[in-house]
């Protein structure tokens, strides 16, 4: 087994100490704080999940880099850096809704190289590790492959922040013409997993963190998907696209047209 792949391992032990108590407490949670605006919450819950994972990693690799949405910082030597989303959708998880799903990557020296979404609803355990494909409970999982953007099931979601929401609903009255249909899940990481095992063919978003896709992006690639940024680079945070390599360039030129990093 290769380093990726012990990796992708250690990420879904970790998962697993949090997932089935997260899905036990979805819709049950009364109290929430917010962050970068009212609509953009977070739980006692997000914060007990980030510190049993940060826990157990710290523990199983101490000389490692671990980064935290809910604000875990801690410093590392050896190059390799651990990227924790505890509840990625942590609006669906406070009113009980599918779609919130933990989200840990692994990167060396910068370079993803494995990644772990869980999905506690579904019961549903996303992995991949670079060059050993990605699987969803075990079994291997690819992008679907659509001739045309015409027949794209589209997936994105939306800023916190009001004025940039109105602004991505008019990108989308030009998009919704050339696709067949568009979905809004609520976690980013969702909709990557999404993408990877066929359930939508493509997805695109702006506003997100680097903890919100870490793992979304090597389990889209792992099964066979294309990601990048908007200028076509791989994504480092901010914009993503995520599709089969049949439609990505296309979409890539439609929300280039559309100016769509500038909502």
């Amino acid at each position: 087994m290769g380093e990726a792949a012990e990796f992708r391992d250690l990420a879904l032990e970790a998962g697993r100490l949090v997932s089935s108590e997260i899905k036990l407490r979805a819709g049950q949670i009364k109290t929430r704080d917010t962050k970068s605006s009212p609509t953009d919450l977070v739980t006692a819950t997000d914060r007990w999940s980030e510190k049993k994972i940060t826990d157990f990693i710290a523990t199983k690799r101490t000389k490692d880099e671990i980064l935290g949405e809910e604000g875990t910082t801690i410093e590392g030597t050896s190059g390799v850096k651990w990227i924790i989303d505890p509840i990625d959708g942590t609006t669906n998880f406070f009113y009980g809704l599918p779609g919130y799903t933990v989200s840990i990557g692994v990167a060396v020296d910068e370079k993803i190289v494995a990644g772990v979404i869980m999905n506690p609803f579904s019961q549903e355990e996303y992995a991949a590790a670079l060059n050993e494909g990605a699987t969803c409970n075990g079994s291997p999982i690819a992008v679907n492959s659509p001739k045309d953007l015409s027949e794209t099931l589209l997936s994105t979601g939306f800023s916190y922040l009001p004025e940039k929401r109105k602004n991505q609903g008019k990108v989308l009255v030009e998009i919704l013409p050339n696709v067949s249909d568009i979905r809004r899940s609520g976690s980013a990481a969702n909709d990557l997993t999404c993408v990877a095992s066929g359930k939508v063919d493509a997805y695109f978003e702006y506003g997100l963190n680097i903890w919100d896709i870490a793992a979304g992006l090597i389990i889209v690639q792992e099964a066979g998907g294309k990601v990048s940024d908007l200028e076509g680079n791989f994504p480092s945070g901010d914009f993503v696209i995520a599709a089969s390599p049949t439609i990505h360039t296309h979409l890539l030129d439609l929300l280039q047209t559309l100016s769509a990093d500038e909502v």
